[in-house]
């Protein structure tokens, strides 16, 4: 079983690939992260990590979530997986995809997949119905705003307007100025 998660963000897909994958600091940029730490770091984005958050519900309640994962990124397609290996979601796979779109925008599609959890007859059905809709969508779609808010605010840091030479504007103290 599957859930899609698809945002787009305003900004390049390097910009949001890089973000989506410095897990280390998301809980800097992400409020519902409570921690995020490498167990065993091989690189960037590359190892076994573990990863908390809160899944908030009405009011001030909230739930608190754990998983461990065997992260990899791919540079060239570009996308980051992951693999669940220990919490209540251990067999779950994980796919952030980005792909460029026209005007500085990236579609970004979350795709989490697992039977669910191991628990007999009901398993599947708490999947489909609970952990699936009201735990991983959720915390996925707050992932999803938070990333792109993080690489839309970093695109807009590093654009600027193009500067030439023949473009300024003369003022009174400049010795260069003509007026025609």
């Amino acid at each position: 079983m599957t859930t899609t998660d698809i945002h787009v963000m305003r900004a390049p897909a390097d910009d949001c690939f890089n973000v989506a994958a410095d897990v280390e600091r998301w809980p800097e940029i992400l409020p519902p992260y409570r921690w995020v730490h490498f167990h065993e770091k091989r690189g960037f984005g590359n190892g076994r990590v573990e990863m908390a958050a809160w899944r908030d519900f009405l009011g001030p309640l909230r739930y608190p979530t754990w998983w461990v994962s065997e992260m990899r990124v791919d540079v060239t397609e570009p996308a980051v997986y992951y693999r669940h290996v220990d919490g209540i979601t251990r067999g779950m796979n994980v796919k952030w995809a980005f792909q460029s779109l026209p005007g500085r925008t990236t579609r970004v599609v979350l795709t989490h997949s697992w039977s669910g959890p191991s628990w007999p007859l009901i398993g599947g059905i708490a999947w489909r119905h609970v952990i699936g809709p009201h735990f991983v969508s959720a915390i996925a779609r707050r992932t999803l705003a938070g990333v792109a808010a993080e690489a839309e605010r970093r695109a807009n840091r590093t654009e600027r307007p193009p500067v030439h030479a023949h473009s300024r504007t003369p003022d009174s103290n400049d010795t260069d100025a003509r007026h025609d």
